[in-house]
């Protein structure tokens, strides 16, 4: 603000205000206020104190309608906000990634009517076999879960679980009995889709399929030792995950042709990542396991490392999971043939070291997946899914 005085002040003569800048706006009316006002002449007859009275009536209109059009200004223009968002709330956020993982559902949603045992804390459903690692995973057996309540909590999700298997050569003689058999078993009242994987597509049987359960074909090319088969199957798998398959499923399992179901097999198996106990050496010590050992290897384990030998017949879990498993195991496999190295079995070898340092959250026992030349021992009570017998320099046309 800058003033200018008259030359004489008396309560005789007039006061004259040459010039007084008050405030300078860009809107006419307050500007034509402030300049009428300050070339004014105020009468001679006025007296001081009505004359100051005045003069502050004035100014402070002037600064009420000053403060006024700043304060509409500033709110509508600078933050508009203020006047629409609630307190603590953030507008505009950014979007949250969707995980894969099904929230759970709460059990009291649905399955009031259930009636079942109550669980005794002081006694174990199995004594005679092992049923939670040392990592605290469940290992999966009969008499350790209830199928009711394992299925009051997965069916009103809605999940869709998907099942690969390769049937590659004559191998494809086995795909009949496998759907047949898994119709009966495998997973009865929920969407699985199969995805069989093969040479010959036209060599797949029609096979009647429940509600819900849907066959894809996908036709592949045959290499010429069966071993080449079993180390590109986890790169057809991955390709297979990342075209389609995690758009198409919630969980995968991995499954071998040549095998069929006996017994349930049911969503207790459903888990972050499932490995299974091979049968043939779920009583043998760490030092006997058929590890890769030599240190050349991506597949290499020390003799005194590791905790099961899992079978390459069965891996499973949430797509996402398994989608990991396979890059991981895949990358290492061609590292070794750019080494000119072959793990002593292939993928199973690459699939142990995988398991050895990405612990499975749920193991499925060997009555998950036993081999029929074997007896059955006590701690088996049902053989769920297990090898068919056959004759390998046969069905192996390029040993």
């Amino acid at each position: 603000m800058s003033t200018q005085s008259c030359s004489a002040c008396s309560y005789g003569q007039g006061i004259h205000f040459y010039e007084i800048h008050f405030l300078t706006f860009h809107w006419q009316g307050v500007s034509l206020f402030t300049h009428e006002f300050a070339r004014s002449r105020i009468p001679q007859r006025l007296y001081p104190v009505k004359m100051w009275r005045k003069r502050r009536s004035c100014l402070v209109f002037g600064f009420t309608v000053t403060v006024g059009m700043f304060t509409v200004v500033y709110v509508f223009h600078s933050n508009s906000t203020l006047l629409s968002v609630p307190k603590y709330t953030t507008p505009n956020p950014e979007p949250v990634p969707i995980q894969r993982e099904k929230v759970p559902v709460r059990i009291d949603s649905y399955s009031k009517s259930l009636r079942y045992p109550q669980p005794q804390s002081l006694k174990s459903p199995r004594s005679d076999v092992m049923t939670v690692t040392p990592w605290l995973a469940t290992v999966v057996w009969d008499g350790t879960f209830d199928s009711s309540i394992i299925d009051s909590l997965y069916q009103p999700q809605n999940l869709t679980i998907g099942t690969t298997v390769f049937a590659i050569g004559k191998y494809t003689r086995f795909i009949k009995g496998f759907l047949e058999t898994a119709e009966k078993h495998f997973l009865v009242g929920y969407k699985v889709n199969y995805y069989i994987f093969t040479d010959k597509p036209d060599e797949v049987p029609s096979v009647a399929l429940g509600m819900q359960r849907n066959l894809s074909v996908i036709t592949v090319s045959k290499f010429f030792r069966w071993q080449e088969i079993s180390m590109r199957r986890m790169e057809r798998i991955l390709n297979t995950i990342e075209e389609r398959l995690l758009k198409e499923v919630d969980y995968l399992y991995c499954l071998d042709v040549d095998m069929l179901f006996h017994n349930h097999w049911g969503a207790e198996v459903l888990s972050t990542l499932v490995a299974a106990i091979h049968p043939g050496y779920y009583k043998n010590p760490r030092e006997v396991f058929p590890y890769e050992r030599r240190p050349a290897s991506q597949a290499y384990v020390p003799l005194d490392q590791g905790d099961f030998y899992y079978a390459g017949a069965m891996i499973g879990g949430l797509i996402e999971n398994v989608r990991a498993l396979t890059r991981t195991c895949h990358q290492a496999i061609l590292i070794d043939k750019q080494n000119d190295i072959e793990a002593a079995w292939q993928e199973e070898s690459h699939l142990n070291k995988y398991f050895l340092q990405h612990k499975p959250t749920k193991l499925l026992s060997p009555e998950y997946l036993w081999d029929d030349t074997k007896p059955k021992p006590p701690e088996i009570h049902f053989i769920r899914f297990s090898t068919v017998l056959k004759n390998y320099a046969e069905v192996r046309e390029n040993v």
